[in-house]
């Protein structure tokens, strides 16, 4: 085996080894929420890399959060039994308004239209079940009782585990991407993202290939936002739901790179320090400044940078070592 082969489970273990030799809490709980972000971007750009441009996933990212909280709340459900609900539900959501829209061909910029008027309906559908959902206030699921086991209710309160759960998850939301990159639906997608009727000529179901990458993205997203609820106890349409969250998803995957599979996980480190340092220099004053912010960026990204910033790097990689071509003879 190549150095090369070998850098992945050395990666790994440093990663896993993480927790054990270094137990500040303030940056273990950064990295908690960067590999949790990291999975929920990853979520994303499943679908993204293919022109299948979404902004209501923060609508699928509060279903999962709410809920597995509702449900924990005020039927007793585990959130073990509860989390699988509500992947069902992110699932049959994203049927229910993929499926007329992939059947009529409504692609392109109407598509992100309608995924942007799901996450604003979730988000005023959370807002106005004030009284089971706590509306803008925002909602906390009850702490386990002293006779439960913590395990039963997914609750932690040491860093480290919580840490190796978000590591593990974020490695599997890698693996799915490595999948479907090295699967026969990536090639059916992408000839759907260049020419749909072409493709349809060459014998891909358009629609099932379409609603198919869309549900798997909608449920990894559902599956971000319950895991999100159990780590910070806390949640609001704010912070899991609604506009800014789908917009955010997409600010950090074009800034890391939508065609690499580590480019999701480079735009959450830049999207949680930028929030992070904006939080801790300026305070209440920057509340909303991290939207903006991101705003000027993905305009700049999108004009200067398109692939992002790993993206470009593997490109200028790729050119370096491509063979110079001889100049022709005069």
């Amino acid at each position: 085996m190549t150095m090369r082969s070998y850098f992945p489970w050395v990666a790994g273990a440093v990663l896993v080894a993480v927790p054990f030799v270094y137990h500040s809490p303030y940056p273990l709980h950064i990295m908690i929420q960067i590999l949790i972000w990291s999975f929920a971007y990853t979520s994303w750009s499943v679908m993204g890399r293919f022109g299948l441009v979404s902004l209501g996933h923060g609508g699928f990212m509060g279903i999962g959060a709410y809920v597995t909280a509702l449900l924990w709340n005020h039927v007793g459900l585990s959130p073990w039994l509860g989390i699988p609900i509500a992947l069902l539900a992110a699932g049959a959501l994203a049927l229910i308004v993929g499926w007329p829209c992939f059947r009529f061909r409504i692609t392109g910029h109407y598509f992100a239209l309608v995924t942007l008027a799901l996450s604003g309906i979730v988000l005023q559908v959370i807002t106005a079940t004030r009284d089971y959902t706590g509306g803008s206030l925002g909602y906390t699921p009850e702490r386990h009782k002293a006779g439960e086991s913590a395990f039963l209710a997914l609750q932690f309160t040491d860093k480290e585990t919580w840490y190796l759960i978000a590591l593990g998850v974020w490695a599997a939301g890698l693996y799915i991407w490595h999948l479907v990159d090295r699967s026969m639906s990536r090639f059916a997608l992408e000839a759907i993202s260049e020419d749909e009727d072409a493709a349809a000529a060459a014998g891909v179901n358009v629609t099932k290939e379409k609603l198919r990458i869309t549900v798997l993205s909608a449920v990894m997203t559902a599956f971000a936002g319950a895991l999100y609820c159990q780590y910070q106890m806390f949640i609001s349409p704010d912070t899991v739901s609604g506009i800014s969250v789908s917009l955010q998803m997409v600010f950090a995957v074009v800034v890391g790179g939508i065609y690499v599979s580590l480019g999701p996980t480079a735009g959450a480190v830049i999207t949680l320090l930028l929030a992070e340092t904006l939080r801790i220099s300026f305070g209440t004053k920057a509340v909303g400044w991290d939207n903006l912010v991101y705003g000027v960026l993905l305009v700049m990204f999108i004009i200067f940078l398109p692939k992002g910033i790993l993206g470009s790097l593997l490109e200028a990689r790729w050119l370096r070592r491509r063979p110079q071509q001889p100049a022709p003879a005069e």
